[in-house]
């Protein structure tokens, strides 16, 4: 099985170096492709038509200059252009959990997003701040991946992927929570102002908010949580409606 592990916290975030070893432990054909440097709320946004750089950092291990989701084109349309796809991309672990309007925010989750684009199965990883980790969490993690795996043909249906958060302690039971809302940036702080010209800030950080079984209740109580999420972003009209316009 051929993985491919990425970030959007930037290549050298202990994360990724968590995320890789536990692939490490399921194939021994796992490449790391992740930005040169952290990328917060980035999305599935792409670089088009500018220069990209990738940098081989070791064996099967190369930065990239641009966006989360870019290291999944760049793996597909440039360093596996003749060769075999991945089977599986998994993203993260981010250093901080994703949960609420983060769904469409997160560049953790980009990567996973832009991995369906390609038809391939992903999974976006990410976990509280500060948690307590232990040797055994690789161990789990690994284990973790491969039940997902060996289940693929349950969860990973065209433009479909999963969103996996991580609270203090690994390891723990999994949970299917309902997506609550938490949303970051939603305040701005003035640094600057000078007659026409203001410079604001869009502080880090979320209020926490919480209703009983949504993810952040979830995690709080020390639970795995699991979404699968899709792309496709519809809700169909009613006919009438349209036939009205």
């Amino acid at each position: 099985m051929r993985i491919l592990v990425s970030n959007d916290d930037g290549i050298d975030a202990p994360g990724i170096a968590r995320l890789a070893e536990a692939a490490r432990r399921l194939s021994d054909d796992v490449w790391v492709v992740a930005p040169e440097k952290k990328h917060t709320a980035a999305g599935p946004s792409l670089t088009i038509a500018q220069p990209i750089t990738m940098e081989k950092r070791g064996d099967r291990r190369f930065s990239c200059s641009g966006r989360p989701a870019d290291c999944v084109v760049a793996a597909m349309a440039w360093l596996f252009e003749n060769d075999r796809k991945p089977d599986l991309v998994v993203s993260g672990i981010n250093d901080g959990r994703n949960v609420a309007e983060d769904l469409a925010y997160s560049g953790t989750l980009g990567i996973a997003r832009e991995a369906t684009f390609w038809g391939v199965p992903s999974i976006g990883f990410s976990r509280v701040k500060n948690p307590e980790i232990t040797d055994a969490d690789e161990v789990w993690l690994a284990g973790f991946i491969g039940r997902l795996w060996e289940k693929r043909a349950e969860w990973a249906a065209q433009g479909h992927w999963l969103s996996v958060n991580l609270p203090m302690r690994l390891p723990a039971e999994v949970r299917q929570p309902v997506i609550g809302r938490d949303k970051i940036a939603s305040k701005a702080e003035v640094v600057e102002s000078d007659g026409d010209r203001t410079v604001i800030v869009v502080p880090r950080g979320r209020p926490h908010t919480s209703i009983q079984g949504d993810e952040n209740s979830m995690i709080d109580a020390g639970f795995v949580t699991v979404n699968r999420l899709n792309w496709f972003g519809g809700s169909r009209l009613d006919d009438g409606f349209v036939a009205g316009l």
